[in-house]
Protein backbone atom coordinates (compact mmCIF):
# COMPACT_ATOMS: atom_id res chain seq x y z
CA UNK A 1 0.00 0.00 0.00
CA UNK A 2 1.38 3.40 -0.95
CA UNK A 3 1.67 6.34 1.44
CA UNK A 4 -0.74 8.35 -0.72
CA UNK A 5 -3.55 5.85 -0.24
CA UNK A 6 -3.39 5.85 3.60
CA UNK A 7 -4.78 9.41 3.96
CA UNK A 8 -7.46 8.56 1.38
CA UNK A 9 -8.50 5.49 3.39
CA UNK A 10 -8.58 7.52 6.63
CA UNK A 11 -10.80 10.15 4.96
CA UNK A 12 -13.22 7.48 3.70
CA UNK A 13 -13.31 5.84 7.16
CA UNK A 14 -14.02 9.19 8.88
CA UNK A 15 -16.81 9.99 6.42
CA UNK A 16 -18.33 6.53 6.93
CA UNK A 17 -18.37 7.02 10.71
CA UNK A 18 -20.20 10.33 10.30
CA UNK A 19 -22.92 8.63 8.29
CA UNK A 20 -23.66 5.94 10.88
CA UNK A 21 -27.07 6.23 12.62
CA UNK A 22 -26.84 8.06 15.94
CA UNK A 23 -23.72 9.97 15.00
CA UNK A 24 -23.51 13.73 14.90
CA UNK A 25 -23.48 13.58 11.13
CA UNK A 26 -26.68 11.52 10.93
CA UNK A 27 -29.97 13.21 10.04
CA UNK A 28 -32.25 14.07 13.01
CA UNK A 29 -35.42 12.01 13.32
CA UNK A 30 -38.74 13.81 13.04
CA UNK A 31 -40.94 14.10 16.13
CA UNK A 32 -43.30 11.52 14.62
CA UNK A 33 -40.45 9.06 14.11
CA UNK A 34 -39.35 9.60 17.72
CA UNK A 35 -42.87 8.98 19.05
CA UNK A 36 -43.31 5.66 17.25
CA UNK A 37 -43.02 2.74 19.64
CA UNK A 38 -44.39 1.37 22.88
CA UNK A 39 -44.55 3.55 25.98
CA UNK A 40 -45.16 2.56 29.62
CA UNK A 41 -47.18 4.80 31.91
CA UNK A 42 -45.24 6.51 34.71
CA UNK A 43 -47.76 9.01 36.14
CA UNK A 44 -50.98 10.93 35.56
CA UNK A 45 -51.26 14.13 37.57
CA UNK A 46 -54.14 16.53 37.20
CA UNK A 47 -54.56 20.08 38.46
CA UNK A 48 -58.18 21.18 38.69
CA UNK A 49 -59.50 24.62 37.85
CA UNK A 50 -59.48 25.25 41.61
CA UNK A 51 -55.73 24.46 41.80
CA UNK A 52 -56.22 21.13 43.59
CA UNK A 53 -53.73 18.45 42.46
CA UNK A 54 -54.76 14.83 42.05
CA UNK A 55 -52.90 11.64 41.14
CA UNK A 56 -55.66 10.46 38.82
CA UNK A 57 -54.86 6.73 38.97
CA UNK A 58 -52.88 6.66 42.21
CA UNK A 59 -49.18 6.85 42.92
CA UNK A 60 -48.25 3.88 40.70
CA UNK A 61 -50.63 3.73 37.74
CA UNK A 62 -50.23 1.04 35.08
CA UNK A 63 -50.66 1.42 31.37
CA UNK A 64 -49.30 1.31 27.88
CA UNK A 65 -49.41 3.50 24.79
CA UNK A 66 -48.56 2.05 21.38
CA UNK A 67 -47.94 4.32 18.40
CA UNK A 68 -47.13 2.72 15.05
CA UNK A 69 -45.43 4.33 12.08
CA UNK A 70 -48.58 3.96 9.97
CA UNK A 71 -50.50 6.35 12.23
CA UNK A 72 -52.46 3.90 14.43
CA UNK A 73 -52.50 3.91 18.21
CA UNK A 74 -53.85 1.98 21.19
CA UNK A 75 -53.83 3.20 24.78
CA UNK A 76 -54.87 1.48 28.01
CA UNK A 77 -54.30 3.19 31.37
CA UNK A 78 -55.44 1.75 34.71
CA UNK A 79 -55.56 2.42 38.41
CA UNK A 80 -54.13 -0.79 39.95
CA UNK A 81 -55.98 0.04 43.18
CA UNK A 82 -59.39 -0.72 41.68
CA UNK A 83 -61.30 -3.27 43.79
CA UNK A 84 -61.55 -6.82 42.50
CA UNK A 85 -64.90 -7.94 41.08
CA UNK A 86 -67.09 -10.33 43.06
CA UNK A 87 -67.72 -12.39 39.92
CA UNK A 88 -65.59 -13.41 36.95
CA UNK A 89 -68.66 -13.04 34.73
CA UNK A 90 -68.78 -9.42 33.59
CA UNK A 91 -72.51 -9.51 32.83
CA UNK A 92 -73.20 -10.59 36.44
CA UNK A 93 -71.59 -7.48 37.96
CA UNK A 94 -73.49 -4.76 39.72
CA UNK A 95 -73.80 -1.30 38.26
CA UNK A 96 -71.66 0.01 41.12
CA UNK A 97 -68.84 -2.46 40.42
CA UNK A 98 -68.83 -1.51 36.76
CA UNK A 99 -68.85 2.21 37.60
CA UNK A 100 -65.86 1.90 39.94
CA UNK A 101 -63.95 -0.17 37.38
CA UNK A 102 -64.68 2.31 34.58
CA UNK A 103 -63.54 5.31 36.66
CA UNK A 104 -60.11 3.72 36.96
CA UNK A 105 -59.65 2.93 33.28
CA UNK A 106 -58.84 4.70 30.04
CA UNK A 107 -59.02 2.52 26.93
CA UNK A 108 -59.04 3.80 23.37
CA UNK A 109 -57.69 3.21 19.87
CA UNK A 110 -57.65 5.00 16.55
CA UNK A 111 -55.31 6.98 14.35
CA UNK A 112 -52.81 9.67 15.23
CA UNK A 113 -50.68 12.45 13.81
CA UNK A 114 -48.40 15.11 15.23
CA UNK A 115 -47.69 18.68 14.15
CA UNK A 116 -43.90 18.93 14.14
CA UNK A 117 -43.82 22.70 14.80
CA UNK A 118 -46.46 23.11 17.51
CA UNK A 119 -45.85 19.63 19.03
CA UNK A 120 -49.60 19.02 19.07
CA UNK A 121 -50.49 15.33 19.01
CA UNK A 122 -53.90 14.63 17.48
CA UNK A 123 -55.71 11.37 18.16
CA UNK A 124 -58.75 10.50 16.05
CA UNK A 125 -60.58 8.15 18.40
CA UNK A 126 -62.24 5.22 16.65
CA UNK A 127 -63.27 3.37 19.80
CA UNK A 128 -63.03 3.97 23.53
CA UNK A 129 -64.40 3.07 26.93
CA UNK A 130 -66.05 6.49 26.84
CA UNK A 131 -68.80 6.40 24.21
CA UNK A 132 -68.51 10.21 23.99
CA UNK A 133 -64.99 9.98 22.52
CA UNK A 134 -65.76 7.77 19.50
CA UNK A 135 -65.31 9.74 16.28
CA UNK A 136 -63.76 12.74 18.05
CA UNK A 137 -60.34 14.29 17.67
CA UNK A 138 -58.35 14.84 20.85
CA UNK A 139 -55.52 17.38 20.69
CA UNK A 140 -52.82 17.49 23.34
CA UNK A 141 -49.29 18.89 23.58
CA UNK A 142 -46.31 16.54 23.71
CA UNK A 143 -42.79 16.98 24.98
CA UNK A 144 -40.02 14.48 24.41
CA UNK A 145 -36.79 14.23 26.36
CA UNK A 146 -34.63 11.16 25.78
CA UNK A 147 -36.91 8.20 26.61
CA UNK A 148 -39.58 10.23 28.44
CA UNK A 149 -42.79 11.45 26.80
CA UNK A 150 -44.89 14.13 28.52
CA UNK A 151 -48.47 14.62 27.33
CA UNK A 152 -50.27 17.76 28.52
CA UNK A 153 -54.04 18.12 28.20
CA UNK A 154 -56.00 21.24 29.07
CA UNK A 155 -59.62 21.76 30.18
CA UNK A 156 -62.04 19.67 28.07
CA UNK A 157 -59.72 16.68 27.63
CA UNK A 158 -58.23 16.67 31.11
CA UNK A 159 -59.51 14.51 33.96
CA UNK A 160 -60.48 17.43 36.21
CA UNK A 161 -61.41 20.22 33.83
CA UNK A 162 -58.05 21.86 34.52
CA UNK A 163 -54.70 20.55 33.29
CA UNK A 164 -53.52 16.93 33.19
CA UNK A 165 -49.93 15.86 32.69
CA UNK A 166 -49.29 12.24 31.74
CA UNK A 167 -45.76 10.89 31.64
CA UNK A 168 -44.68 7.79 29.73
CA UNK A 169 -41.30 6.08 29.49
CA UNK A 170 -40.20 4.21 26.38
CA UNK A 171 -40.70 0.48 26.96
CA UNK A 172 -37.52 -1.55 26.78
Amino acid sequence: MSRASIPDLLAVAALSLCLLPGSAGAQQKTLKEQLVGTWSLVSIDSTGADGKKTQVFGAQPKGTLMLDGGGHYAMVLTDPGRPKWKSEVRTALSTEELAVAAKGLVAQFGTWSVDEDSKVWTRKVEGALSPNLGGNEVKVTVGLSADELTVTANSAVSFTGGRTETIFRRAK
